[in-house]
Formats: structure tokens, sequence, C-alpha cells
């Protein structure tokens, strides 16, 4: 393998593995793996219970001493049903910019981190820089917890960990936390002629729903706010709801998938208690009444916590010296960071691109961008020199 990358051509070589969250990313972890042993360095591979897909966590300079963790996930979301220019693999440039699915979010933050391996290397670093590289973030972030459990482990703690998410290299000191969760409506079907004889399940679920729009209108006219995030209030909102077969049958299923994106001052298991006692307290006891096999269950998909990081600590400054920001904001997308700041290492999110080009055909990455973050990657090795 030829060490020599530059950005954008490790960039073409990262989106040329098609990661979507729903296949294995094992190839392209197996490229960067291959790619640091060329380096001499070794690399931790973490798979998942199916052995499809893995992190890679990495560490460059000694081992002994805290030092720097730099993430990213592997993994893009889908491009079906979405109308390309080009092929969403295969790396376009065309005035400054750089299309294909990931460039954006976010293998542009990790080509630039991988491309400079080479001078990172001859640096001799003394403090070490971690390289935390994960699966399935777009889908619930399965793999950083898995990173975040290693970290927990470690010997020595690092004391700084940078998500390199798309923020148009702005530092980001906090974001929303993320729930998904399915609730399932189990019902009797019958002919519909003899409907009371039978428990609607989709009738059930549409109580259920409209329960969740309370809630979500509550938040947003009570609150409480957090005037640092847009909106600055909870957000609850159903995405999914399936249920029924034909008009002629009274359903005896239906399934409501929702979520939770709650700002920190905001616990989202209350909310979901909540919604919870709602279904099981003035709905559920109606349903058995006709046949007490029926019910209602609750499925927590995906958990991604709140990440927020006062912007008088120290590690804020640092970020914001190396990055040439003079301000700070915070999100409501969410990210691995809240999982690394449970970790007990402090956390901002900083990385090349912005979050509006991000799961839409046609992403892209303006080369200006990339040439920012290697001016960061410069700064931070040059910053961990000098301490």
């Amino acid at each position: 393998m030829d060490n020599k990358f530059t950005s954008q051509e490790m960039l073409e070589k990262l989106i040329s593995f098609n990661s979507i969250s729903y296949n294995s990313n094992l190839d392209l972890i197996k490229f960067v793996q291959d790619y640091l042993s060329e380096f001499g360095i070794e690399s931790k591979i973490i798979y998942d219970e199916t052995k499809t897909k893995a992190n890679l966590f990495a560490t460059i300079g000694p081992v002994d001493k805290s030092g720097v963790i730099l993430s990213g996930h592997t993994d893009v979301v889908p491009v079906e049903g979405q109308d390309w220019s080009s092929d969403p693999f295969a790396l376009r440039e065309d005035n400054g910019k750089l299309y294909g699915r990931g460039t954006c979010d976010m293998k542009g933050f990790i080509a630039v981190v991988l491309a400079k391996m080479p001078e990172i290397i001859s640096a001799n670093i003394k403090t070490p820089i971690h390289l935390a590289f994960s699966y399935d973030e777009e889908v619930g972030c399965f793999g950083a917890h898995k990173i975040g459990d290693h970290i927990k482990e470690m010997e020595v703690e690092p004391f700084l960990c940078v998500v390199g998410e798309p923020t148009e290299m702005k530092p980001i000191t906090g974001h929303k936390s993320a729930g998904d969760y399915t609730c399932s409506v189990h019902g009797l079907e019958c002919h519909s002629s003899m409907a009371p004889s039978g428990v609607n399940a989709v009738e059930a679920g549409a109580d259920i729903v409209s329960y969740i729009r309370s809630v979500a209108k509550r938040m947003a006219s009570e609150g409480p706010f957090n005037n640092n995030f847009e909106p600055p209030f909870t957000t609850v909102h159903t995405g999914v709801i399936k249920g029924g077969t034909a008009l002629n049958i009274v359903p005896n299923h239906c399934e409501i998938e929702f979520e939770i994106r709650a700002i920190p001052e905001q616990d989202p298991a209350e909310l979901i208690q909540e919604i919870k006692d709602y279904a099981f307290r003035q709905i559920e006891p109606a349903m058995k009444a006709v046949n007490p096999k029926t019910g209602i269950t609750f499925v927590e998909n995906a958990s991604v916590p709140a990440f927020d990081i006062d912007d008088n600590h120290k590690m804020v400054d640092f970020i914001k010296s190396l990055s040439g920001s003079n301000s700070t904001s915070k999100v409501s997308f969410a990210t691995e960071a809240g999982i690394f700041q449970e970790a007990g290492v402090p956390t901002i999110v900083c990385g090349p691109g912005s979050i509006e080009q991000a799961h839409k055909p046609d992403e892209f990455i303006k080369i200006s961008e990339i040439l920012k973050c290697e001016a960061f990657i410069d700064r931070l090795v040059f910053a961990l020199n000098a301490n």
C-alpha cells in the first residue's frame, strides 16, 4: 500500500467503501488498520456481536501519558430514493467542492486525520493522539458505546476528545440527547361488522400518538427552555406508524416509532415513563377488558446521551485556539460526544463541512473546509509537542 495520500485522495478511498449503516464496515476498517500498520501503529479492533462491524482504536505516541482522542464514525446514511447527479460512492470534484456520500458526514474528518499520519509520526509527538473510528453512529451510536467502555478501561485517561462532525470547524459545546423508541399495540382482530368484540390496535395506537403529540406541545409551550439550542426546548416526534391489513378487518397490531430529542436540562427517561404510564393506565385496561392477551409494549431502540461542556472549560479555549474561532455554539443533532463525556473525557465537537449538506443527495464538502481541518491538525500536533 502506498502510504502517501493527500486528504482528497484519502477521502476518495474512504468514499469508495459503501459503508451505509445496514452494510458491514469491515473492508473500510481493514484498510485503515493496514494503512496504520505501515507506520508501525497497532490497532485494537472492537467488533459488534455479529462480527460484521467493528470499531478501530489506535494510539500514536506514548501510551503512558494522557492524550487526545480524534473520533469519527465510518458509517453513512442510505442513498436510496435520492436523486444523485453522480455515483455517490465515487468522489467527484466540481467548483471547489467534493461530492459523495459521507464527504461531509463525516469521512472528510477521518480522511484528513489519516492523510496527516506521516507528519504526525515524523513529529514524534510527546502527547499521544488516539484514533477512535466507530460503526453505526447514524442508527444510534452503537459502536461508540463500546469505545466508551474501552476508554473507561484505559490505564491513563485521555484529557480531551474531539468529535469531527461537520461544524465548519467551529467548536460545539453541547447537543441534545436522542432517544428512539417503538411502541407495539397488540389487539384482537375480527370482522369489522363486529368491531366492538375486537380490540382495534390502530385506534389504540392513535390515542397514544395523540398523547405523544400533547407532550410535544407542552414541551414547546412550557419548557424547560435552553436558548442555546434551536429549537430551544425538547422535541417529541412520531415518525412512523404501521397497522391494519384491510378495511373490513379490525386490526390486531399497530407499531409506532417515535423519538425524544432532549435539551441537557430535561431527563428523557421522565418523558418516556410519562408516555408509558398513559398507555398502561389509560389505554391498556380497556383492551384487556375485552381480551387479556392484548396489550402494549415499548422497546428502546437507541439512546444517545446529551452533551454539554462549560464554555469556560480550558479545553474549550484550547480548541478555539486551534480552530481560530472566537465563539462556540450548541446544536440539536446528536453525536457520540455525550458517550465520551460520560466516559470521563472532556469532549468538544469540531470538524470540517456543514451539517446543512449532510444526509442529502449530492452531499459535498468544500475543499476550503478540508484545508481548514488540515491546519487544525497541524496546530494540534504542534501544541501537543510544545507541552
